[in-house]
Parts: structure tokens; C-alpha cells; sequence
């Protein structure tokens, strides 16, 4: 049976903060973050996913996660999420 992995991206909505991972199960890791079981997402609950890429395997997802953790830029991330979302930045 066929599983993707995904590449998210969540945003707080108390703060201006990103938060970037990969999960087989966005629903499940999105509630984990949200319970506090994450030490780099704790502070900033709750989060939303705001964008996600689908892949076929554990290791794409993994490297699109590592590169878009390289990138460091606010801005590329604001514009890839609302790119796709046809949104405007608050």
C-alpha cells in the first residue's frame, strides 16, 4: 500500500513564526505540535498548516524539508505559501 510523506510548513497564529518539518501524517504531527510535545514549537501554540508538499518517499520529503530549512528567508516562505494559496499576507 502506497503511504506519501509530506513537506509542511506551519505558522503560529500568535506570532510571526514559521515552523518547517515532514510527517507521513499531517493531521496527527499537527496535533502533536499543538499539544506541546515539540520543545521548538511549544511556545508558540497554536499552529496552523498554512502548506505542504506531497512525495512519494520518507527521503524526498526529508530533502525538500532540509532545503527549505536552508533557505532561512521570511520572505521566500511568505511567498511560496501564498503563491499557492492565491492569499495575501496579513
Amino acid at each position: 500500500m502506497f503511504m506519501p510523506f509530506f513537506t509542511y510548513i506551519l505558522k503560529s497564529k500568535i506570532k510571526d513564526r514559521f515552523y518547517i518539518g515532514s510527517s507521513s501524517n499531517l493531521e496527527k504531527r499537527l496535533q502533536y505540535h499543538n499539544q506541546g510535545k515539540t520543545k521548538s514549537t511549544k511556545p508558540f501554540i497554536p499552529w496552523e498548516i498554512v502548506y505542504y508538499e506531497k512525495f512519494d518517499s520518507k527521503s524526498d520529503a526529508l530533502k525538500r524539508e532540509k532545503q527549505l530549512k536552508k533557505i532561512k528567508n521570511k520572505k521566500y516562505i511568505h511567498w511560496l505559501i501564498f503563491k499557492h494559496s492565491g492569499s495575501r499576507p496579513d
